[in-house]
C-alpha cells in the first residue's frame, strides 16, 4: 500500500470512522477526496493583496548571553524587530517586512545562523476546519458496563491492557509530584476528567513565541482544534469514577499552547514551549505534531538549518533541565530510513512542491532531534498501524495509536479501533494517529519517573526501553489483505523499525 499525500498537519488527527491519520485513502471503500470534504485535509492560507508582509524569524546566536548592542543593532538596521530573546540557548525571535531580513542578518558578526519561520506574512490568513473527533453520544456513555474498580468508559479503551496500563494501576497511578507538559494546540483544564490533575503553573500559551501567562491562555478556543485536550486525557484523566482514564491517572498534566488559530505550529511557538516547560519544572513533555511550514528541515537550506538549530537547542535545553521529551513519528507510513522520501506538503502555509529529500539530513522535527523519544503506533491487534512512520533507528518504541478496525478490530467490550480521549467542554470521543500513540509513552514515562523520582531523562529513557515488551518484525506487513507488501520491516526482535525496542509496558514502569 503506496502512503497517499493529502495536505494535513500530523496535530490534527482525523475524525473517527471516517480515515485514520494519514488519509482516508487508507480506508476501504473511501476515495481519497473524502479527505477534502470532512475538512481532514489542510487547505493553503489565502493572502490577501492587504495582508501585512511581516514574518517571524528566529535568529541564533551564542548561548548564555543577551544578545549584543552590535546583534540588536544590525537587527534593527536589517528591518527588524525583536519580540523576545531565549539568552540561555541563544535564539532571539524577530519580526520584519524586509524579504531580505534573514539574507542579510546572517553576514553580521555573531549571527550563527537565521531563517524564517514561516512563508505566509504574519498573522496567517486562512482558518482550516480540522474536522472533529467521533464524539461519545449518551447512549453509547450509559451502554458501556465497567467493571468494579474500573471508570466508567474503560472498558471502551482496548488501549490501556494492551501496555499494562490496567493492571499497572493496581500497583500504582503515578505521582502527583510528577508533571507531564502537553505541547500542543491547548488543554481545556476545566473537563471533569483534566481539572483533578492539571498543573496551571507549568501551563502557558506560547502561540507568539513570547509566554502569555493570562489565566486560561492556554485553552483551546470553540474553534480550535481538541486535539490537545485529547492528548491530555489518554496521559492523566483522573481515576476519579467519571469518564475515562489515563495512562498515568495519578500525575499532573499541563497545557502549553504552541498552535495558532488556524492550526500552525511555528518555530518560535515550540521554541518557546520546550523553554518554558524546562523553567518549571516539567518532568515529560509529549509533542504530537511536527513544526510548519516544512515537514522536513533540510540542513543546507539557511532558513531550514535556523528552525532546526534553534528548536534542537530548545529541546535539549529542556532535557538538560530534566525532561525527557516525547515526540510522534508521523502518519504517512514513511520509512524515516530510507535513502530518500518524497515530501509534497512543504511549506503547507504558502504554496507545496514535490520535493524529494533525504531524512538523514532533513529532519522532521522536534520527531528526529537528538534525545527525543520517536513513537511509532499500533491497533488493537498490535501491529503497526496502517498510517504510522517507521524506520529502522529511528522508531524507539510503540504504542497504540489505533487503526480501521477493517484492518485491526478490537476485542469485545471495546467497539472502535481508535483511540478514546477527553474533548473540550466535558465530552469524550475517539481519535487516531501516532499522535495518539505518544501519550501512552509519555504517560509510561511519568510513571516510570513517579517510581523512581530522582532518575534522569537518559535514566527513564533507559528504563523505557529496557522494560518495552520486545515484539519481533511483522512479516510481510500487508495491512490491508490485499496481496501486496505496504512496509517493509528491517531489524531484529529486540530492535526494528517498525516497533523499535518494542510495547511500551505500564507494568513494569511501576514494578522495576
Amino acid at each position: 500500500m503506496t502512503a497517499p499525500h493529502p495536505r494535513h498537519r500530523r496535530a490534527l488527527a482525523i475524525p473517527a470512522g471516517m480515515a485514520v491519520a494519514a488519509s482516508l485513502a487508507f480506508l476501504p471503500g473511501v476515495p481519497a477526496s473524502a479527505a477534502e470534504a470532512s475538512g481532514a485535509a489542510q487547505a493553503a492560507p489565502a493572502v490577501s493583496a492587504d495582508s501585512a508582509s511581516s514574518l517571524s524569524y528566529v535568529v541564533n546566536v551564542r548561548p548564555g548571553h543577551r544578545p549584543s548592542a552590535h546583534v540588536k543593532r544590525a537587527i534593527a538596521k536589517a528591518g527588524g524587530t525583536i519580540v523576545t530573546s531565549y539568552d540561555r540557548i541563544g535564539v532571539i525571535v524577530v519580526h520584519s517586512s524586509d524579504p531580505d531580513f534573514a539574507k542579510n542578518v546572517r553576514k553580521v558578526r555573531g549571527v550563527q545562523s537565521a531563517g524564517a519561520t514561516r512563508t505566509a506574512p504574519l498573522p496567517s490568513a486562512a482558518t482550516t476546519d480540522t474536522g472533529a473527533p467521533k464524539v461519545l453520544s449518551s447512549r453509547e456513555i450509559a451502554a458501556a458496563q465497567a467493571a468494579e474498580g474500573q471508570d466508567p468508559l474503560q472498558p471502551l479503551q482496548w488501549d490501556l491492557p494492551a501496555i499494562k496500563a490496567d493492571q499497572a494501576h493496581e500497583k500504582s497511578l503515578g505521582s502527583s509530584k510528577v508533571t507531564v507538559a502537553v505541547i500542543d494546540t491547548g488543554v481545556d483544564d476545566t473537563h471533569p476528567d483534566i481539572a483533578p490533575n492539571f498543573d496551571r503553573d507549568a501551563s502557558v500559551n506560547c502561540v507568539s513565541g513570547k509566554p502569555d501567562t493570562t489565566d486560561g491562555a492556554w485553552r483551546p478556543s470553540a474553534a480550535e482544534s481538541p486535539h490537545g485536550t485529547h492528548v491530555a486525557g489518554e496521559i492523566a484523566a483522573a481515576k476519579n469514577g467519571v469518564g475515562m482514564t489515563g495512562v498515568a491517572p495519578g500525575v499532573k498534566v499541563a497545557g502549553i499552547k504552541v498552535s495558532n488559530p488556524d492550526g500552525f505550529f511555528y518555530t518560535e511557538a515550540v521554541v518557546c514551549g520546550f523553554m518554558w516547560a524546562a523553567e518549571h519544572g516539567v518532568d515529560v513533555t509529549n509533542n504530537s505534531y511536527y513544526t510548519d511550514p516544512w515537514y522536513f528541515n533540510c540542513k543546507d537550506d539557511p532558513d531550514q538549518k535556523a528552525l532546526l538549530e534553534a528548536v534542537t537547542r530548545a529541546s535539549r535545553y529542556a532535557e538538560r533541565k530534566g525532561a525527557v521529551n516525547v515526540a510522534a513519528a508521523g502518519n504517512e507510513n514513511y520509512d524515516l530510513a530510507a535513502d530518500e522520501i518524497t515530501d509534497p506538503v512543504s511549506p503547507n502555509d504558502s504554496t507545496p512542491s514535490d520535493r524529494v529529500i533525504d531524512p538523514s539530513e532533513c529532519l522532521d522535527i522536534p520527531t528526529q532531534l537528538p534525545g527525543v523519544v520517536t513513537v511509532a503506533s499500533t491497533g488493537a491487534k498490535d501491529l503497526k498501524s496502517s498510517f504510522s512512520n517507521h524506520g529502522l533507528g529511528v522508531i524507539d518504541i510503540a504504542a497504540p495509536g489505533g487503526d480501521s478496525t477493517a484492518y485491526q478490530k478490537p476485542e469485545p467490550p471495546a467497539t472502535s479501533g481508535l483511540i478514546l480521549g477527553t474533548l473540550p467542554g466535558g465530552k469524550w470521543g475517539y481519535m487516531a494517529g501516532t499522535s495518539m500513540a505518544s501519550p501512552h509513552v509519555a504517560g509510561v514515562a511519568a510513571l516510570i519517573k513517579s517510581t523512581h523520582p530522582y532518575a534522569s531523562p537518559a535514566m527513564v529513557k533507559a528504563l523505557l526501553y529496557a522494560q518495552a515488551d520486545a515484539t519481533p518484525c511483522t512479516k510481510p506487513y500487508d495491512i490491508d489483505g490485499d496481496g501486496k507488501v505496504d512496509a517493509v520491516c528491517e531489524g531484529s526482535k529486540n530492535r526494528n523499525g517498525f516497533y523499535g525496542w518494542g510495547m511500551a509496558d505500564a507494568l513494569d514502569a511501576v514494578t522495576w
